[in-house]
């Protein structure tokens, strides 16, 4: 016959309490001695209790899950920002649970059912910004909410985590420019966006902004947007290098966008960074690969502030929302250099 699974009867017994005590030592009940904690935590080992899950859950008053909201999983973008947050929660007993989000509507069931629900203790919410009624709703959920790089004004009264991407597109210039190159050209996202993504508008004015007091500017021919991807990266950069005048650097919204650039060089024969030098933005793990200078924003860093800040607003919510700025680094590698002599 199987062997019957020890409850938490049979450890109070064993450590002579109530069962209402043994329960506290195992939550962690600050009620309970020092000494008896120890007593009955070691009786659980001899006896190798097993603590049902859902008992637990009911026993604390809690779900012990913190749900994320993240756009388009597959980016390694927000693959960097979850190993982030699974590395705080990792060392906690809250069990994360992923819902990625694809589409507009699928954002906003989730942002407006997650929140007033009992499905999770707490909610991070990432790149995904809210509409103002749901970012309102969020604001007044029993559930704590934690945003991390959404930068509109509807959520600047909450816990949240920001980079500072006008900072990294101006980085990302006076690199350029210290290295004497002025045939400068940008590839980004489409200006169109159900999302209200911002990151790649304000990277591309970070950039634009610091060359003008340069008294640079980027021809309209040489700033591209399209749909997120290398492929199309890929084919706004070839346009670009195959007109009679081409740019001797370009600077993409993202490191994905850049290894775009980097294949319609090669496809034409241009060696980078001799003849094009490319930077790249956000430090993914290919970027170290393939040589890309790019600027950081520190995506690992960003979802474990953001976790942290979270289990700290479960426990206990803090009067003034807590924010947590990282500011941008500039990664240089081996596809930057200055231009040919003659050119730039």
């Amino acid at each position: 016959m199987p062997k019957k699974a020890v409850t938490i009867r049979d450890v109070a017994r064993h450590a002579g309490v109530s069962v209402a005590t043994a329960s506290r030592a195992l939550n962690g009940n600050v009620l309970v001695k020092p000494q008896t904690r120890d007593r009955i935590l070691a009786v659980m080992d001899q006896l190798g209790f097993m603590p049902s899950p859902a008992a637990r859950r009911l026993s604390l008053g809690r779900t012990l899950t913190v749900g994320v909201v993240v756009s388009f999983l597959t980016r390694p973008q927000a693959a960097e920002r979850l190993r982030g947050v699974d590395a705080v929660l990792g060392d906690s007993e809250f069990d994360l649970v992923i819902y990625n989000v694809e589409s507009v509507q699928k954002r906003d069931h989730y942002l407006g059912s997650l929140a007033g629900s009992q499905r999770t203790d707490g909610l991070i919410v990432m790149s995904l910004p809210p509409l103002a009624e749901a970012a309102s709703a969020l604001s007044r959920s029993p559930v704590p909410v934690v945003f991390i790089d959404v930068h509109t004004p509807s959520v600047a009264s909450m816990p949240r985590v920001i980079g500072d991407d006008l900072a990294g597109g101006a980085m990302a210039a006076r690199h350029l420019l210290e290295l004497g190159h002025t045939a400068i050209a940008f590839i980004g996202d489409a200006v169109a966006d159900p999302f209200g993504f911002t990151s790649s508008r304000d990277r591309e004015r970070g950039l634009t902004d610091e060359l003008a007091k340069a008294g640079v500017s980027i021809p309209a021919a040489w700033i591209g947007h399209g749909a997120h991807g290398r492929y199309e990266a890929r084919d706004l950069a070839y346009r670009m290098l195959t007109a009679a005048q081409r740019p001797t650097a370009i600077f993409t919204a993202s490191d994905t966008q850049a290894l775009g650039v980097i294949a319609a060089a090669r496809a034409l024969g241009l060696h980078v960074p001799d003849d094009l030098s490319v930077i790249g933005y956000d430090d993914i793990e290919a970027a170290d690969y393939v040589g890309l200078t790019t600027v950081s924003q520190q995506l690992f860093e960003s979802g474990r502030r953001g976790a942290e800040i979270l289990l700290s607003e479960i426990e206990n919510r803090a009067d003034q929302p807590p924010v947590a700025t990282l500011a941008p680094e500039l990664v240089v590698r081996a596809t930057t250099a200055p231009p040919k002599e003659g050119r730039g």
